[in-house]
């Protein structure tokens, strides 16, 4: 019984999902106050860039957007996508097999019982979505799938 015990409070101390488990950065450039954010951006974007909430698949009007350009960050206005990596992955949410190198910092997400890995903007640290190993073979073989509500499109040019 006691062997059991010991098994058991060792597997529970392990699955326990502890800030520990994160490695986020949290001195970004950009910093407001919750109010701030709330002030700035619509409740969606709030929900999804400070409160790492999920639009609905197939929602966003940048999940079919090929124009040529930038996807920004909707919060801080950082590039952190090219129009060149973006493909229709089938999941509903804009999806990109690469991100602009450094202006996506990475964390764990482990809210569904599983680890994940977290995308966030480097300068604001709005949450993005998340990155996958199942994106496109013949190119990096990521997914980066994003929420079309954290994102804003600057064509070419602009």
């Amino acid at each position: 019984m006691k062997k059991y015990l010991i098994l058991i409070f060792t597997i529970t101390l392990f699955n326990c999902n502890s800030t520990a488990q994160k490695k986020e950065q949290t001195d970004y450039k950009v910093s407001k106050t919750e109010a701030e954010w709330k002030a700035e951006l619509s409740d969606l974007e709030f929900l999804v860039l400070r409160k790492a909430g999920t639009e609905r698949p197939f929602s966003s009007p940048l999940n079919k957007n090929y124009a040529e350009g930038t996807y920004h960050c909707k919060a801080c206005n950082t590039p952190l996508f090219k129009s060149e990596h973006k493909f229709d992955s089938g999941t509903g949410w804009p999806s990109f097999d690469r991100e602009i190198k450094g202006n996506v910092a990475y964390g764990t997400d482990n809210d569904l019982g599983y680890s994940r890995d977290e995308e966030h903007c480097a300068t604001c640290g709005g949450h993005l979505g998340h990155v996958f190993n199942d994106g496109p073979r013949k190119t990096t073989g990521k997914r980066h799938c994003i929420n079309g509500t954290a994102l804003k499109f600057v064509p070419k040019g602009k």
